[in-house]
């Protein structure tokens, strides 16, 4: 691979040379395609039937899956407490509803799960970490978290790009027959001062155009009871600065073309402002730390199906996003800390598939980013980053057995106007997946992947002043996973379905990066230094019931794992790493009879530690929580109403997730929404 003379027309004159290589071989078929579909006189709109428990079963690497029934029995709130029914997934919940969320999947880090809303990742060159606490359930309709990656070959190159993948899928207005138009309106109020209303408007422009607008607006107090145990005394405390006040708008166009290709465009906007809860230590219990977001996005898709053999898909999008951080306790000569960063980011996607044979498909996705950061900071850094990806991926598929690879290509190039750069980097990394069916009357398929993938540094990992270090080589993992899929339906059975999902999977960190005290405890740096390895086994299980005119759910996960430093001449060679549980599972059963819902729901984490060293004064004990909720609908003059009651926590238990910041005991919770035209 040459070196770049420049990295910015390095990334530009790749890309440039692999959009004409393949172009130049597909446009004569593009001309073709093109051909036939005018001289088609009736063009269908196409649907996509195929069930998700399908999806699951002949996925080559693992995927879980909550669709918008699952997610209305759920008792959740925003996207970070539905994924914690997921296996293998850790959340670090630092409490509250505005407390921070982020998601860690079989144990490789957070920074290494890319999550994906409507097809478009989000972005954070700043921390690489996603608030998922930011993500109301209002208007998502599914979520689908891939081990690995997805099976697709029409996709973006950040698809390929990362060791997991957590996709959000808006919801898009449907509407009945001669029906132009339909409402929502939403109103949830519980615990902690919680005041959380939202409205819903879709409208039909014509029968291939339309709008959809969803707005909502969350306040809550935050304040509630936790257990403080010290050597003097134990007592119950109530939690203060965790409340917020948030406002989310965001609006869609959807439309179709008379060649069956669909696009859309949606804006987004998240507005809030949040106490910080702070660590509960050495009697302390109230803090003023106060934090501002505002987060922008608009994005666009679209996706031409010219005839079976060519497709394309293009995405674009432009993000803006704005952090202030107060703090009056951290005071300096020039004032109270008051620390501002602005991280913009710009985004090009071209992706294309050729179906090549009845067998056999190709496809070749080339991406490119723009993103930058601006702080208050002294002596910033000011970072500039230029990412291209190009992804070749190729697939045979069979009726009982298919195979699929791809190569990654990673350019990269930091500028900056303070300090030394990180340098540019070229990285290939490659994936293979395979799935088969061993007996033809058997649904049992068996599945294996291979993924060598790299994150790249943070801007704050290599540019925080007096912390990050220029010089940080990325973090790798290499993923292997073999597992099985099974399911059969029964037919006038009780017992109308079974699913059920496992894998054995390992995986290794290396050059994982870490912070160390330099000359004082008071200076940090970042540092390449850690080797992680992990072993694990995950299992899923679904039956579906019907006895008379009850409909029976009842799922269970559980996961085993055993994430260890292997860090050479560790002092803690061999242990646990922090926060990672042995075991860990949930339950959830649902009932459904005519208009009443019924589900309740039981989450468990096992034993854990808070530092690198598994010694008693670092144990972290297990948790556990059941949640119960139920709900009614019914219509009255052509209005739909539906009313819900949870109940959270139901043993009010007392618990950490991350030590020191206590979770909420029990808590309820009330949903009334009305639906009309």
């Amino acid at each position: 691979m040459f070196r770049f003379l420049h990295a910015f027309k390095g990334v530009k004159y790749y890309l440039f040379v692999s959009f004409i290589l393949w172009t130049s071989i597909l446009v004569p078929k593009f001309a073709l395609a093109q051909t036939d579909s005018l001289k088609a006189n009736n063009l269908k709109e196409i649907k996509i039937t195929q069930k998700r428990s399908s999806l699951q079963n002949l996925s080559p690497t693992p995927l879980q899956i909550l669709n918008g029934t699952a997610l209305k029995k759920l008792n959740s709130l925003s996207v970070a407490d539905a994924i914690r029914y997921f296996s293998g997934v850790q959340l670090k919940d630092y409490g509250g509803i505005g407390g921070l969320k982020t998601i860690n999947v079989r144990s490789m880090g957070t920074n290494h799960t890319a999550v994906f809303y409507d097809g478009v990742q989000l972005g954070n060159a700043q921390n690489g970490q996603v608030d998922l606490g930011k993500f109301s359930l209002d208007n998502i309709e599914e979520i689908s978290l891939y081990s690995g990656q997805k099976s697709e070959l029409l996709m973006p190159a950040k698809a390929f790009a990362s060791a997991s993948s957590l996709y959000l899928k808006s919801i898009v207005p449907t509407f009945e027959a001669n029906q132009n138009r339909n409402f929502r309106i939403a109103l949830k109020t519980g615990s902690f001062g919680l005041i959380d209303p939202s409205v819903t408007y879709n409208q039909r422009l014509n029968h291939k155009l339309s709008v959809s607008l969803n707005a909502e607006l969350i306040n809550a107090n935050g304040k509630y009871k936790y257990r403080y145990t010290n050597s003097v005394y134990d007592t119950t405390v109530v939690r203060h600065n965790a409340d917020i006040f948030a406002k989310r708008i965001e609006g869609g166009l959807y439309g179709t073309t008379a060649d069956s290709s669909i696009w859309q465009l949606k804006l987004y906007n998240y507005n809030s402002e949040r106490g910080v809860p702070g660590a509960i230590v050495a009697n302390r219990f109230e803090f003023p730390q106060r934090q501002w977001d505002d987060n922008f996005f608009v994005q666009s898709s679209y996706q031409n199906n010219f005839n079976k053999k060519l497709q394309f898909l293009v995405n674009a999008k432009y993000a803006y996003d704005f952090t202030r951080y107060l703090d009056p306790e951290r005071v300096s000569l020039s004032g109270a800390l008051d620390n501002r960063y602005a991280h913009q980011e710009l985004y090009l996607s071209f992706a294309s598939q050729y179906h090549l044979t009845k067998y056999w498909d190709l496809s070749l996705s080339t991406d490119y980013t723009f993103q930058k950061l601006d702080a208050n900071l002294e002596n910033f850094a000011y970072p500039e980053r230029q990412t291209g990806l190009i992804a070749f991926a190729t697939k045979l598929s069979w009726q009982r057995f298919s195979i699929q690879g791809n190569i990654l290509t990673t350019l990269v190039a930091d500028r900056v106007k303070n300090n030394s750069p990180a340098g540019d980097k070229a990285e290939y990394t490659p994936t293979l997946m395979a799935s088969w069916q061993p007996f033809a009357k058997d649904n049992l398929r068996l599945r294996a992947f291979y993924k060598s993938i790299f994150r790249m540094p943070t801007f704050n990992d290599l540019y925080y002043t007096f912390i990050g270090n220029s010089k940080l080589n990325p973090e790798y993992t290499t993923q292997y996973d073999f597992g099985f899929t099974y399911s059969k339906s029964f037919e006038r059975k009780r017992l109308t379905n079974i699913s059920i999902q496992a894998d054995a999977y390992y995986s290794a960190v290396r050059d994982k990066i870490i912070a160390i005290p330099t000359l004082t405890l008071f200076r940090w740096t970042m540092v390449n230094l850690g080797k992680v390895e992990v072993k694990g086994l995950e299992t899923n299980i679904q039956s579906n019931w019907v006895i008379d005119q009850v409909q029976v759910i009842a799922k269970a996960n559980y996961t085993y794992e055993r994430a260890l430093d292997v860090t050479p001449r560790s002092e803690v060679f061999g242990q646990q790493i922090p926060y990672i549980p042995i075991n860990s599972g949930s339950i959830t059963f649902g009932v459904d009879y005519k208009n009443f819902g019924f589900n309740y729901s039981y989450i468990y984490t096992g034993e854990r530690y808070s530092q690198k060293a598994n010694i008693p004064v670092n144990y972290v004990e297990p948790w556990y929580t059941h949640d119960l909720a139920l709900r009614y609908s019914f219509t009255v003059a052509k209005i739909n109403y539906s009313i819900a009651t949870e109940m959270n926590n139901v043993f009010n238990q007392y618990y950490d997730v991350v030590l020191n910041y206590p979770m909420p005991g029990r808590n309820f919770r009330i949903t009334l929404i009305t639906k009309f035209n």
